[in-house]
C-alpha cells in the first residue's frame, strides 16, 4: 500500500511539472510573438538567453521613439532583470503633448512587460523635468535582483522643439 501511495505521490509531482514545463513554453510562445521586437541577438549556442531589442513609441508624446534591450531566457521561468534604454526626438514634439503627461514626481508607466510568472516585470516611466524641460525614461525590474533593482535612464531635452518654452533671463 506504501509503495503505491508513493507511485501515485510521484506521478501527482510528474503532472504538476509538466502542467508548470507547459505553462512555461505556452508564456515564452506568447512572449516570442511580442510585435514590438525589431532585434534578437543569440548569446550563443549553449545559452537558451537572447538579447531582445524591442520599440516603444510614446503614447502620449509620439515624436519620442525608445529602444529597450533585455535578456530573455526562452526555456526559464524567469528571465534576468537588466535591460537598457535609448529614446531620441523621432518626430515633432509639441507644447500641447507636453501639457497632456502626467508631471508628477514619479511620472507615469508607459510601458509594461512580464518578465517571469513569479511577478516580475520590466517597466518604463515617463518623468517630466520641468527645470531643464527634458523628458526622463527609465526602464526597471520590479523585483530586486542580487540586492538591487535593476533599472536605466535615457532623456529626451525638449531644446529645439515646439514645446521648448523660453524662460526669461535672470537680471
Amino acid at each position: 500500500m506504501r509503495t503505491m501511495l508513493k507511485f501515485v505521490s510521484v506521478l501527482e509531482s510528474m503532472q504538476r511539472g509538466l502542467k508548470l514545463a507547459i505553462l512555461g513554453f505556452a508564456f515564452c510562445a506568447l512572449a516570442a510573438c511580442d510585435n514590438s521586437e525589431v532585434g534578437d541577438v543569440s548569446l550563443g549556442v549553449f545559452t537558451t538567453q537572447d538579447i531582445k531589442l524591442n520599440i516603444l513609441i510614446d503614447p502620449l508624446v509620439p515624436g519620442v521613439t525608445c529602444h529597450v534591450a533585455s535578456i530573455e531566457a526562452n526555456l526559464s521561468l524567469a528571465d534576468p532583470s537588466d535591460s537598457s534604454i535609448s529614446c531620441r526626438q523621432t518626430g515633432q514634439i509639441t507644447a500641447m503633448m507636453i501639457a497632456q503627461i502626467d508631471k508628477s514626481k514619479s511620472g507615469e508607466l508607459v510601458f509594461k512587460k512580464s518578465k517571469s510568472i513569479f511577478f516580475k516585470s520590466l517597466k518604463i516611466r515617463r518623468i517630466y523635468d520641468a527645470n531643464s524641460q527634458t523628458l526622463m525614461y527609465v526602464s526597471y525590474s520590479t523585483k530586486e535582483t542580487s540586492g538591487s533593482f535593476k533599472h536605466s535612464l535615457s532623456t529626451v531635452p525638449l531644446w529645439g522643439t515646439e514645446a521648448y518654452q523660453n524662460k526669461p533671463e535672470a537680471i
